[in-house]
């Protein structure tokens, strides 16, 4: 069977967790961050976990990370 390529702008977004999850960081934090609170910025800094159900999906993307 020959390799899955690696889609490169998934690998640039996503990683996987200790534990196989897979990891993304938060949207909304380029620009326009006067308006947002000090709290909020500070929360989009995290990274969280993909939904379960786009992680089959996102999973097929990054088969080797």
């Amino acid at each position: 069977m020959p390799k899955i390529k690696t889609n490169r702008g998934a690998a640039k977004r996503f990683r996987k967790s200790g534990t196989g999850k897979i990891r993304r960081n938060k949207a909304y934090t380029s620009h326009i961050l006067t308006k947002k609170s000090t709290k909020r910025k500070r929360d989009l800094r995290q990274t969280t976990v993909v939904a379960k159900c786009d992680a089959k999906n996102i999973s097929c993307l990054i088969p080797y990370l």
